[in-house]
């Protein structure tokens, strides 16, 4: 019976021996990493000449009453609407509409101003004969044009797409580098980035013809990449 206690007791220090010097540690390889990564960021751009204008056109008059300065203000803002279509204008909308009491140097009411503006949008070689319209119209609050492409959305992933092939170049140099090789990519995602909004010198409205100069726009994408190594 001594014999026997005594083998039992040796395999159990056996055992123990074995789970702290032989066997693997299992927590520690759950928390060993999958593999060596690298993060960069690539940024594209392009540039495109813009093919549409923005305009705001205004009108201002004044009369004795509010009614009578609204009602002046209403013909005349007729006439400009008309003129700007006349003069292919498209997207035509109310940005607003006011009028308000004018007073002299003793603070006394002496009359009513109403004003109203519309903006409208015009291709860019369109855009100086819509000025002049709107000028010959009556409009005497005129301001833009804001430049823009009508095709923004695929100038903008012709940006993502050279943001990723500069992203991956810029990785291959860091990790050849460093004696390694480029693996897949990990992950990918894509950070807001700001596009320059060009605007064209506004011009005398007495000119034969009111320049437009769109000039070109730059359209910039930023994306972070992780790349596995090798």
């Amino acid at each position: 019976m001594k014999r026997l206690l005594l083998a039992v007791a040796a395999l159990f220090t056996l055992v123990a021996l074995a789970g702290a010097v032989g066997l693997p540690d299992l927590a520690g390889a759950q928390d060993a990493p999958e593999g060596d990564t690298i993060t960069v960021t690539g940024i594209g751009s392009i540039e495109a000449v813009p093919n549409e204008a923005q305009m705001s056109f205004g009108v201002e008059t004044r009369a004795p009453t509010a009614k009578a300065a609204v009602a002046a203000n209403a013909d005349a803002m007729r006439r400009i609407i008309n003129a700007l279509r006349q003069a292919r204008g498209r997207e035509i909308a109310t940005q607003w509409v006011s009028v308000y009491p004018v007073t002299n140097d003793t603070g006394a009411v002496d009359g009513y101003s109403a004003s109203n503006s519309v903006s409208a949008t015009a291709d860019v070689d369109d855009a100086p004969a819509l000025i002049d319209a709107a000028a010959e119209a009556g409009a005497n609050q005129i301001s833009g044009p804001g430049l823009s492409s009508s095709n923004a959305e695929a100038l903008y992933r012709q940006a993502l797409g050279r943001a990723v092939a500069e992203a991956r170049a810029r990785a291959e140099v860091l990790v050849k580098a460093a004696g390694r090789s480029l693996g897949e990519i990990k992950a990918i995602s894509e950070t807001a980035a700001a596009t320059p909004y060009p605007y064209a010198e506004r011009a005398s409205l007495d000119a034969a013809s009111t320049p437009i100069v769109p000039g070109e726009q730059e359209t910039t994408a930023s994306i972070t990449v992780t790349f596995s190594l090798r």
